[in-house]
């Protein structure tokens, strides 16, 4: 390769492509942590590098123009090289000292890891915790994390994946709505019940009814995206609720809804990307997620 012929900043390459993905310069300033005039100055020195103009003003955002689109690829081409070149160093650390991100559900980043991290804290108290609370499947080959609990099994190639154990969940209500439904006794009692849903698809409908239930989007007057807003309107006394039982039978405001139903099996995977499964502050908290995580309750 002519290296000469490179006659632009990477840097700067970089601040173009976070510009891009954000859409504006306030928020890829606030990605990358530095000040958006010095962003700025960064993408406008590379387009004089370049001697094209990568964006248009749009009112308080930024539209990329023809030949921003252009170069967008083979930027972020560059962007995902350096993320690779990042993991690849990353696990080759050997220092059990440092930062450690853990993704999870709300649910779970609320319940189950408190405990987890507090054991980490008394045993390695060099390393240092960060919990992303998100029910999306955060991109840890984009490094948003460094180990996800998650509910599936992950496809892709570069990820390294186990299984755990399987969370059992359940129904759960305050005695007071139950007892204002006339304290279900059977599955067919739940037809007259409300349930709080997730979001608007058929996906949880469709789940129960084929557990023998007979349920339809009228029993469902109550979404929530938000798990732990879910958990809240529960015991509220809102309506019935699925939630993980080592979670829900703590809880001593509620109590399960037929507790002779058959649960829920829900398995629980710990997610990784392999380069850092060389890292021994990855292994450490790796390994003691699963031993945790796959205790029985």
């Amino acid at each position: 390769m002519d290296w000469r012929s490179v006659k632009f900043d990477w840097n700067r390459a970089r601040a173009f492509l976070v510009t891009a993905e954000e859409g504006s310069l306030s928020a890829a300033a606030r990605a990358l942590g530095m000040a958006q005039p010095t962003l700025g100055r960064q993408v406008d020195a590379l387009e004089g590098e370049l001697g094209v103009v990568l964006f248009e003003r749009a009112g308080r955002g930024l539209t990329l123009t023809p030949a921003g689109l252009e170069l967008l690829d083979h930027v972020r081409a560059m962007g995902n090289a350096a993320g690779l070149v990042s993991l690849a160093a990353s696990g080759q650390a050997q220092s059990i000292e440092g930062s450690i991100c853990i993704t999870a559900s709300e649910i779970y980043s609320a319940f189950l890891l408190p405990p987890v991290v507090a054991r980490l804290r008394r045993e390695q108290p060099g390393i240092e915790v960060e919990i992303v609370a998100s029910n999306a499947a955060i991109d840890l080959k984009r490094r948003e994390a460094d180990i996800a609990i998650r509910n599936f099994r992950p496809t892709q190639p570069d990820l390294i994946a186990k299984k755990v154990g399987d969370d059992l969940a359940r129904f759960y209500a305050a005695p007071g709505y139950l007892k204002r439904i006339g304290n279900p006794a059977m599955p067919e009692d739940l037809s007259r019940a409300d349930f709080i849903g997730f979001d608007t698809t058929s996906v949880m409908l469709d789940g129960l009814n084929r557990m023998g239930l007979s349920l339809s989007t009228a029993n469902f007057p109550v979404l929530t995206a938000n798990h732990l807003v879910h958990w809240e309107l529960v015991k509220a006394g809102v309506a019935i609720g699925i939630v993980p039982e080592r979670i829900g039978d703590s809880e001593p405001t509620v109590r399960r809804v037929l507790p002779d139903f058959h649960p829920m099996e829900v398995p629980i995977w710990l997610t990784t990307h392999r380069e850092l499964n060389t890292s021994r502050r990855v292994r450490l908290v790796f390994d003691m997620l699963a031993e945790e995580l796959g205790k029985k309750h």
